[in-house]
Protein backbone atom coordinates (compact mmCIF):
# COMPACT_ATOMS: atom_id res chain seq x y z
CA UNK A 1 0.00 0.00 0.00
CA UNK A 2 0.89 3.62 -0.57
CA UNK A 3 -0.17 6.00 1.91
CA UNK A 4 -0.50 9.94 0.36
CA UNK A 5 -1.27 12.65 1.75
CA UNK A 6 -3.48 15.50 -0.10
CA UNK A 7 -3.39 18.90 1.23
CA UNK A 8 -3.14 22.95 0.01
CA UNK A 9 -4.52 26.08 0.86
CA UNK A 10 -8.47 26.90 0.98
CA UNK A 11 -9.49 27.25 -3.15
CA UNK A 12 -6.84 25.02 -4.20
CA UNK A 13 -9.30 22.47 -5.69
CA UNK A 14 -8.18 19.55 -3.47
CA UNK A 15 -12.24 18.31 -3.79
CA UNK A 16 -11.79 17.88 -7.29
CA UNK A 17 -8.07 16.73 -7.95
CA UNK A 18 -9.32 14.06 -4.94
CA UNK A 19 -12.35 13.04 -6.93
CA UNK A 20 -9.79 12.97 -10.19
CA UNK A 21 -8.17 10.53 -8.18
CA UNK A 22 -10.75 8.41 -7.29
CA UNK A 23 -11.99 7.91 -10.86
CA UNK A 24 -8.35 6.56 -11.31
CA UNK A 25 -8.52 3.79 -8.90
CA UNK A 26 -6.98 5.57 -5.73
CA UNK A 27 -8.98 4.98 -2.36
CA UNK A 28 -9.88 8.45 -0.88
CA UNK A 29 -10.15 8.99 3.11
CA UNK A 30 -11.26 12.67 3.64
CA UNK A 31 -11.07 14.29 6.80
CA UNK A 32 -14.11 16.51 6.38
CA UNK A 33 -16.19 13.30 5.88
CA UNK A 34 -14.14 12.21 8.95
CA UNK A 35 -14.76 14.93 11.45
CA UNK A 36 -18.19 15.07 10.26
CA UNK A 37 -18.85 11.34 11.09
CA UNK A 38 -16.88 12.03 14.67
CA UNK A 39 -19.21 14.89 15.56
CA UNK A 40 -22.53 13.16 15.11
CA UNK A 41 -25.19 13.94 17.00
CA UNK A 42 -24.79 12.29 20.22
CA UNK A 43 -21.05 11.63 20.12
CA UNK A 44 -18.87 11.91 23.23
CA UNK A 45 -16.54 14.52 20.62
CA UNK A 46 -19.65 16.64 19.93
CA UNK A 47 -20.35 16.50 23.68
CA UNK A 48 -16.86 18.03 24.65
CA UNK A 49 -17.02 20.84 21.69
CA UNK A 50 -19.91 21.71 22.96
CA UNK A 51 -19.10 22.04 26.17
CA UNK A 52 -15.65 24.16 25.39
CA UNK A 53 -17.00 26.47 22.70
CA UNK A 54 -21.10 26.88 23.88
CA UNK A 55 -24.41 25.14 23.98
CA UNK A 56 -25.73 27.40 21.51
CA UNK A 57 -23.37 25.59 18.45
CA UNK A 58 -26.11 22.86 18.15
CA UNK A 59 -29.54 22.81 16.76
CA UNK A 60 -32.27 21.66 18.40
CA UNK A 61 -31.89 18.25 16.71
CA UNK A 62 -28.31 17.76 18.64
CA UNK A 63 -26.33 18.46 15.77
CA UNK A 64 -23.85 20.84 15.28
CA UNK A 65 -23.94 24.12 13.60
CA UNK A 66 -20.54 24.04 11.85
CA UNK A 67 -20.86 27.94 10.67
CA UNK A 68 -21.90 29.27 13.90
CA UNK A 69 -18.90 27.25 15.13
CA UNK A 70 -16.35 28.57 12.18
CA UNK A 71 -17.04 32.05 13.05
CA UNK A 72 -16.04 31.57 16.84
CA UNK A 73 -13.16 29.53 16.55
CA UNK A 74 -11.74 31.34 13.21
CA UNK A 75 -12.65 34.86 14.84
CA UNK A 76 -10.01 33.73 17.89
CA UNK A 77 -6.44 31.78 17.52
CA UNK A 78 -6.85 30.35 21.15
CA UNK A 79 -10.26 29.04 20.43
CA UNK A 80 -9.01 27.60 17.17
CA UNK A 81 -6.07 25.81 18.79
CA UNK A 82 -8.10 24.84 21.93
CA UNK A 83 -11.02 23.02 18.94
CA UNK A 84 -8.06 21.41 17.03
CA UNK A 85 -6.56 20.47 20.00
CA UNK A 86 -9.48 18.18 20.35
CA UNK A 87 -10.59 17.25 16.81
CA UNK A 88 -7.56 16.41 14.86
CA UNK A 89 -5.85 13.59 17.46
CA UNK A 90 -8.81 11.55 16.83
CA UNK A 91 -9.43 12.44 13.29
CA UNK A 92 -6.31 11.14 12.21
CA UNK A 93 -6.46 8.09 14.41
CA UNK A 94 -8.93 7.37 12.82
CA UNK A 95 -7.64 8.05 9.32
CA UNK A 96 -4.91 5.26 9.74
CA UNK A 97 -7.55 2.65 11.32
CA UNK A 98 -9.57 3.19 8.11
CA UNK A 99 -6.40 3.02 5.95
CA UNK A 100 -4.80 0.81 7.69
CA UNK A 101 -7.60 -1.90 6.94
CA UNK A 102 -7.65 -0.80 3.36
CA UNK A 103 -4.42 -2.27 2.79
CA UNK A 104 -4.45 -5.28 5.00
CA UNK A 105 -7.53 -6.04 2.32
CA UNK A 106 -5.49 -4.73 -0.59
CA UNK A 107 -1.93 -4.68 -0.40
CA UNK A 108 -1.03 -3.08 -3.47
CA UNK A 109 -4.07 0.02 -2.95
CA UNK A 110 -3.01 3.46 -3.06
CA UNK A 111 -4.52 5.38 -0.08
CA UNK A 112 -5.31 8.91 -0.36
CA UNK A 113 -5.88 11.26 2.39
CA UNK A 114 -7.41 14.47 1.66
CA UNK A 115 -7.05 16.95 4.69
CA UNK A 116 -6.38 20.90 4.95
CA UNK A 117 -4.31 20.98 7.94
CA UNK A 118 -2.99 17.59 7.25
CA UNK A 119 0.87 19.51 8.07
CA UNK A 120 -0.17 21.81 10.66
CA UNK A 121 -2.10 18.85 12.35
CA UNK A 122 1.08 16.49 12.65
CA UNK A 123 -0.85 13.93 10.09
CA UNK A 124 2.04 14.47 7.27
CA UNK A 125 4.06 11.79 9.88
CA UNK A 126 1.75 8.88 9.25
CA UNK A 127 1.95 8.90 5.09
CA UNK A 128 3.92 7.89 2.94
CA UNK A 129 4.42 11.06 0.94
CA UNK A 130 2.53 14.77 0.76
CA UNK A 131 1.11 16.15 -2.37
CA UNK A 132 0.47 19.45 -2.39
CA UNK A 133 -2.37 21.17 -4.92
CA UNK A 134 -0.92 24.60 -5.52
CA UNK A 135 -1.84 27.42 -7.05
CA UNK A 136 -0.97 31.36 -6.07
CA UNK A 137 -2.31 32.74 -3.25
CA UNK A 138 -4.21 35.62 -5.04
CA UNK A 139 -5.47 33.23 -7.19
CA UNK A 140 -6.20 31.14 -4.00
CA UNK A 141 -7.86 33.46 -2.62
CA UNK A 142 -10.24 34.39 -5.65
CA UNK A 143 -11.19 30.71 -5.89
CA UNK A 144 -12.23 30.12 -2.69
CA UNK A 145 -14.47 33.30 -2.62
CA UNK A 146 -16.52 32.83 -6.08
CA UNK A 147 -17.43 28.79 -4.18
CA UNK A 148 -19.84 31.42 -2.37
CA UNK A 149 -20.43 29.30 1.36
CA UNK A 150 -17.53 32.20 2.67
CA UNK A 151 -17.13 35.56 2.75
CA UNK A 152 -13.98 37.24 1.71
CA UNK A 153 -13.02 38.18 5.22
CA UNK A 154 -13.41 34.17 6.87
CA UNK A 155 -11.63 33.15 3.73
CA UNK A 156 -9.16 35.54 4.71
CA UNK A 157 -9.02 34.24 8.29
CA UNK A 158 -8.75 30.58 6.94
CA UNK A 159 -5.94 31.50 5.10
CA UNK A 160 -4.34 32.84 7.66
CA UNK A 161 -4.63 29.98 9.92
CA UNK A 162 -3.42 27.50 7.27
CA UNK A 163 0.49 27.21 6.91
CA UNK A 164 1.60 29.58 3.89
CA UNK A 165 1.82 28.45 0.48
CA UNK A 166 6.09 28.24 0.45
CA UNK A 167 6.19 26.03 3.87
CA UNK A 168 3.37 23.90 2.12
CA UNK A 169 5.80 22.67 -1.02
CA UNK A 170 8.58 23.12 1.60
CA UNK A 171 7.43 20.00 2.78
CA UNK A 172 5.64 18.25 -0.49
CA UNK A 173 6.87 15.04 -1.80
CA UNK A 174 5.11 15.78 -4.97
CA UNK A 175 3.16 19.23 -6.60
CA UNK A 176 0.14 19.33 -8.48
CA UNK A 177 0.07 22.81 -10.18
CA UNK A 178 -3.67 23.75 -10.54
CA UNK A 179 -3.42 26.86 -11.63
CA UNK A 180 -4.56 26.40 -15.13
CA UNK A 181 -7.27 24.99 -17.45
CA UNK A 182 -8.72 21.68 -15.56
CA UNK A 183 -7.31 19.68 -18.44
CA UNK A 184 -3.77 20.55 -17.73
CA UNK A 185 -4.39 19.48 -13.89
CA UNK A 186 -6.13 16.03 -15.01
CA UNK A 187 -3.29 15.35 -17.00
CA UNK A 188 -0.69 15.39 -13.93
CA UNK A 189 -2.73 13.57 -11.56
CA UNK A 190 -3.22 10.67 -14.21
CA UNK A 191 0.47 10.46 -14.95
CA UNK A 192 1.17 10.76 -10.88
CA UNK A 193 -1.45 8.06 -10.56
CA UNK A 194 0.19 6.19 -12.36
CA UNK A 195 3.82 6.54 -10.58
CA UNK A 196 1.48 6.09 -7.03
CA UNK A 197 0.44 2.83 -8.74
CA UNK A 198 4.11 1.35 -9.30
CA UNK A 199 5.19 2.41 -6.05
CA UNK A 200 2.08 0.52 -4.26
CA UNK A 201 2.73 -2.62 -6.47
CA UNK A 202 6.24 -2.39 -5.09
CA UNK A 203 5.62 -2.19 -2.00
CA UNK A 204 8.18 0.07 -1.64
CA UNK A 205 8.20 3.50 0.37
CA UNK A 206 9.92 5.98 -1.70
Amino acid sequence: MLHVGLTGGIGAGKSAVSRCFREHGAHIIDADRLARELLAPGSDLLEEVAAAFGGDLLDEDGRLRRGLLAERVFADPDARRRLDALLHPRINALERERAAAIGARLPAAVVIYAAPLLLESGAADGVDRVLVVDLPETLQRQRAIARGDRGPEQVRAIMEAQWPREERLAHADDVIDNSGPWPATAEQIEALMERYRALAGEGAVP
